[in-house]
Formats: C-alpha cells, sequence, structure tokens
C-alpha cells in the first residue's frame, strides 16, 4: 500500500472515530481471538476499519460509521476454533453475535448495524443497504485477501496501524 495511505493525518482523523472504542475491554480481547490462520481478529478488525473509513472518505460517504464499523464487524468475542462455542457455521453465525455484542458495546446508526450484519455478504443472508455496509463489506474482502496472501506482513500494515492500537 501506498505510503499516502497511511498518513498521518488520515491516521488522526480515523483514530477520532473509534478512539472511545479502540481501549474498550471487548475490542480489546479480540487481541486473544486467531483469525485468518495467522493474524487476531483485533489486527484484522483495525485494517478493515481503517481500510473502510479511507474508501467511505475516497466516495463522499459517512467515513465515521464506516470506521466503526468497521471496527466492530468481528466483535464475536468466541474462539471459533472450540467446539460448541457457536451454534452453526462461524461465517453465518459471527455477523449476529458481532451485531449483538457491538449493540451492547455502543450505540449503533442503522447503518453501522447494517454494515456488521451484512458483512459476510454474499455468503450471508443479509444484504448490505447502507454505504457503509459496502465500505465494510469490500474492505473485508480485500483485507482479508491481503492477510492470506500474507501481505500484511510483508507490508507492514501492523506496524503503520499499530500506533493507533497503543
Amino acid at each position: 500500500m501506498h505510503q499516502a495511505f497511511f498518513d498521518p493525518a488520515a491516521k488522526r482523523e480515523f483514530e477520532a472515530c473509534v478512539a472511545d472504542l479502540l481501549n474498550t475491554p471487548e475490542v480489546l480481547s479480540m487481541k486473544r481471538i486467531r483469525h485468518h490462520w495467522f493474524g487476531t481478529c483485533y489486527d484484522h478488525s483495525l485494517f478493515v476499519a481503517y481500510v473502510a473509513f479511507r474508501m467511505a472518505r475516497r466516495w463522499g460517504w459517512d467515513e465515521h460509521e464506516a470506521a466503526r464499523a468497521g471496527l466492530l464487524h468481528d466483535l464475536f468475542l468466541y474462539d471459533p476454533h472450540t467446539k460448541g462455542t457457536h451454534p452453526g457455521l462461524q461465517c453465518f453465525d459471527h455477523p449476529e453475535a458481532a451485531l449483538e455484542n457491538a449493540a451492547r458495546l455502543t450505540e449503533l446508526s442503522e447503518a453501522e448495524a447494517n454494515a456488521i450484519v451484512s458483512h459476510m455478504w454474499p455468503l450471508g443472508v443479509h444484504l448490505p443497504r447502507s454505504r457503509a455496509a459496502v465500505a465494510v463489506n469490500l474492505a473485508d474482502k480485500s483485507c482479508a485477501v491481503v492477510e492470506l496472501l500474507y501481505l500484511y506482513r510483508l507490508m507492514h500494515i501492523g506496524s503503520r496501524l499499530a500506533p493507533l492500537a497503543a
């Protein structure tokens, strides 16, 4: 990713969108959940939130909603690798669990709620019905590909976002 993508001004504005959520026990607990084989749910969610924020900003959409929904989209708070932690298939179960947990954590706009519950579309049953949902959906897919191809580590994305997570 181009260095300008991580410019300090954009990072500060992104952090202002999610500052009240970053250090909550619920969000921090995502650091203990492995995600996409080698990263954590927290790392992935922070990456998705930042990419969704930048996409929304670029397209003139509500970057605040996109950032917050991106950070909370995988707030399912259980280890999906432990049998019995969710009733069915993870790809269908976790958006609902994330929405429930996010709604307990903070007040969500309709767009944020839709972004969280629909982020697995087209695999999931919920359609993205807001611009924030489209941004989070696209960011989630893009970030997952970057993570799975090991580019996340090669491009030092975690260290570029790390000051936000401190």
